[in-house]
């Protein structure tokens, strides 16, 4: 059974920076993607950022495009999350998670439903 173990949440004011982790454990991914979404109160979760293992491809959903950066260390299993120029609306648990028998060239992290593996979520909150 794969674990995954989110870290790096807190409180941050807009405009600033915060680094999200997640170390993947206890089993065996091929052809996976791993990455975040993300939940704000009251609203649906929403797929912000994931990396496929089939081609190296990134996704980002538009809303952080330009702000969040998604890399990974495939020796340590860990991905991460660089998230900049923070503004109060990304306040929200952010949640790791592993969509498992990825395709290439086929949309990955579009929809909650389609991921097999979350660990628990790490609050981000920006605000003054």
């Amino acid at each position: 059974e794969v674990q995954l173990q989110a870290s790096g949440g807190g409180l941050v004011q807009p405009g600033g920076s915060l680094r999200l982790s997640c170390a993947a454990s206890g089993g065996t991914l091929n052809n996976y993607a791993i990455g975040w979404f993300r939940q704000a109160p009251g609203k649906e979760r929403e797929g912000v950022s994931c990396v496929s293992s089939t081609d190296d491809t990134t996704y980002y959903a538009e809303f952080v495009k330009g702000r969040f950066t998604i890399s990974s260390d495939n020796a340590e299993n860990t991905v991460f999350l660089q998230m900049n120029s923070l503004k109060p609306e990304d306040t929200a648990v952010y949640y790791c998670a592993v969509e498992v028998a990825v395709v290439p060239d086929t949309p990955y992290c579009k929809d909650a439903y389609d991921m097999d593996y979350w660990g628990k979520g790490t609050l981000v909150t920006v605000s003054s």
